[in-house]
């Protein structure tokens, strides 16, 4: 056997050193790290995060989530819905990424994924990534679904509560939502409402019709915005909260909207000419079938979304009709039969992924979970 002598042996040994520290970097720089990961790895080492945008970093305490004033940092974190710096990572944005990742530039980035690689260190007095190499585009969002390990973390909180307790931690998650503008309703619906079978369309909620996306005003036949809790339950009008609220607030055909007024909910009546399959009284709105689920969902979702705090109206759900200016709807009862006539179904689950994901970073819980109905109601 030959004998190596020992040059050789350092030699051997250098180059196997070598070669393991080349394996164990390119280990190390394939796997991304999580936010809640990254927070506790702030010693400039150089790492690779994957994250939600959430916002843009102001101070070490606070995040703009709208109007944003420049395009130079972004706030990540691993939840779509955050809302707490202490769990957000800030990222410095470098001028050759800014007209791509910079938020005054491409608001619409907000609640999608991106990956990023940087030094993890203090920026804006806050754990951070500075000097960043590479920003990616990992996910657009959207229709594509949640899954179910996020949506159990979503919902962590309620997991195992019935009855008041289980109304009051659902509202703790779905509560302080990014509110939009009244304004900018019209351009969300025509994203929330798309027609599966043509992007050109928006499917109106009582008449089943698909119908051109530009067609909104306040002609004949043009579709306007419908408040299924009828904004004068509670005479909360078109403000920002409740009356921008797209959990219920869906396009309608403009003369059918206007025949249904604030009435409430209820089983009856007489067929409306423009949609034979809708039927009023007096004191209440029949929708077509296919949507009887829908509205009772969207109901639920606002009497747990409003609670009267923080300056809110406090919205219930009631076994009266005719409400008036209450902040009441109705009728209970028939709705809870509509939740279980019509289940959801996959339209209501992509809204309420777009919501989620592009406008408001909170969930209809009704639509994820149908059972907690009957566990509160």
């Amino acid at each position: 056997m030959k004998k190596f002598g020992k040059l050789s042996y350092a030699f051997i040994l250098i180059l196997a050193l070598f070669v393991s520290g080349i394996s164990f970097a390119s280990t190390n720089a394939a796997s991304s790290l999580s936010v809640s990961q990254a927070l506790q790895v702030q010693n400039n080492s150089i790492q690779t995060v994957e994250a939600y945008v959430v916002g843009k970093p102001i101070s070490s305490t606070t995040v703009e989530t709208s109007q944003f004033s420049d395009d130079y940092a972004l706030a990540i974190a691993d939840h779509v819905s955050e809302k707490s710096t202490s769990n957000m990572l800030y990222v410095q944005i470098p001028s050759q990424f800014r007209a791509g990742f910079g938020l005054k530039s491409n608001p619409s980035l907000m609640g999608k994924k991106v990956e990023v690689t940087g030094n993890l260190t203090s920026y804006y007095s806050h754990a951070g990534l500075k000097n960043t190499t590479t920003m990616t585009l990992v996910s657009s969002g959207g229709t594509s679904g949640e899954s179910s390990s996020n949506l159990d973390s979503y919902y962590q909180t309620a997991t195992g509560k019935t009855g008041s307790a289980l109304k009051s931690a659902l509202h703790t998650i779905i509560d302080d939502h990014n509110e939009i503008s009244y304004d900018n309703v019209w351009e969300a619906l025509r994203n929330t409402d798309e027609d599966p079978t043509n992007s050109n369309n928006v499917i109106l909620l009582y008449t089943g019709r698909s119908q051109s996306k530009t067609s909104n005003g306040t002609g004949v036949d043009s579709w306007n915005r419908e408040h299924v809790w009828a904004k004068s339950h509670g005479d909360f009008g078109t403000t920002m909260g409740a009356g921008t609220d797209l959990h219920h607030l869906r396009p309608t055909d403009v003369t059918v909207n206007s025949s249904r007024g604030n009435k409430d909910f209820d089983n009856g009546g007489t067929a409306q000419k423009e949609a034979p399959d809708t039927y009023a009284d007096s004191d209440s709105w029949e929708p077509r079938d296919e949507v009887k689920g829908d509205v009772a969902r969207m109901i639920f979702y606002m009497a747990v979304r409003y609670e009267g705090d923080s300056g809110e109206l406090d919205l219930e759900v009631t076994e009266t009709v005719n409400n008036g200016s209450a902040p009441l709807h109705g009728k209970l009862s028939t709705l809870l039969e509509w939740h279980v006539q019509d289940p959801v179904d996959d339209f209501e689950r992509n809204r309420n992924n777009e919501i989620y994901t592009n406008y408001q970073y909170n969930r209809n819980p009704f639509i994820d979970h149908p059972e907690w109905v009957d566990l509160i109601w």
